[in-house]
């Protein structure tokens, strides 16, 4: 079992920044493709990005490429995503993810999820 705890959201205004954190228990990440996701009030649950076992490799939802990072330590079994240039239209809440068979931006395929943290972005 994986348990995964997301911080660092909160209020912003357009055009900030934050850094999410998700950081691990339980078990290793290092085995594991790491993803965010996001479901905005009356919307369904949505990827924002991926990141491979060793972290070389990166992938993002075309809304968020070019300001959004996702990175990971594994030695401190923790994955960030750090947001740039944020827009209203990123207020929602976040979750961290984890998949141990593929490479995957849907939802369904991750076997373990955080509780999520709340990214509110005012205009």
């Amino acid at each position: 079992q994986v348990q995964l705890v997301e911080s660092g959201g909160g209020l912003v205004q357009a055009g900030g920044s934050l850094r999410l954190s998700c950081a691990a228990s339980g078990r290793s990440l290092s085995t594991y493709v790491m993803g965010w996701f996001r479901q905005a009030p009356g919307k369904e649950r949505e990827f924002v990005a991926r990141i491979s076992r060793g972290g070389r490799t990166t992938n993002y939802a075309d809304s968020v490429k070019g300001r959004f990072t996702i990175s990971r330590d594994n030695a401190k079994n923790t994955v960030y995503l750090q947001m740039n240039s944020l827009k209203p239209e990123d207020t929602a809440v976040y979750y961290c993810a984890a998949d141990n068979s593929g490479w995957s931006n849907e939802g369904a395929d991750y076997e373990y999820w955080g509780q999520g943290t709340q990214v509110t972005v005012s205009s």
